[in-house]
């Protein structure tokens, strides 16, 4: 009875994987394009995101020599208490 048992469950796991691979299975799930649009969509947000985060990285970096040639030129400049 028990060798019965064994081939049984052995037989419903080997029908199981072949239902996952086949028509019923897998195959389905990966030609449907109901994600498609989903993942278009993500991928479109991270480039975005990604430029922009280029875009601030690069205003960043070279800000500072800026606000340095700013903070320069107003300390050499004197302020007039009299009109």
């Amino acid at each position: 009875m028990r060798g019965h048992t064994e081939k049984s469950s052995s037989h419903h796991k080997d029908k199981a994987v072949k239902m996952i691979v086949t028509k019923k299975g897998i195959w389905p799930r990966l030609s449907r394009e109901d994600g498609a649009v989903t993942v278009d969509w993500v991928v479109l947000t991270a480039a975005i995101v990604a430029l922009g985060m280029i875009v601030g990285l690069v205003i960043w970096n070279n800000s500072g020599s800026l606000a340095q040639s700013v903070a320069s030129y107003l300390s050499s400049q004197e302020v007039q208490t009299a009109f």
